[in-house]
């Protein structure tokens, strides 16, 4: 599956001046991670965000957000964000605000 190279642009926009990011072709899609962990990506329309155990019921409560189901089970910790949920920059910026915070609490890679 491609993805949406727009988005992928606009994630790039929000972590321009991080450190430690790296982009990796995974899932189909484009993978960021941060210090070797991912932390969000791009998979079709759809934003991926890794946003942890503690975090994963209160994101699925977001607009636009559903359990990451990649490989048909859900993935505990990761969603998917649908166009709705990221379409503002605002939003969009909160949901790779949130990945950022759950990579760097991880021990680096």
């Amino acid at each position: 599956m491609a993805y949406d190279e727009k988005l992928a642009d606009r994630v790039r926009e929000v972590l321009a001046r991080r450190r430690g990011v790296t982009e990796k072709k995974m899932f189909g899609g484009l993978a960021f991670m941060v210090n070797g962990h991912m932390t969000c990506g791009v998979l079709g329309e759809d934003l991926m965000v890794r946003v942890g155990p503690d975090a994963y019921e209160a994101a699925l409560k977001r607009v636009g957000c559903r359990p990451m189901d990649f490989t048909g089970r859900a993935m505990k910790g990761m969603v998917y964000v649908s166009p709705r949920g990221h379409r503002r920059k605002a939003s969009l910026e909160a949901w790779v605000k949130m990945g950022l915070s759950y990579a760097r609490s991880l021990p680096p890679k």
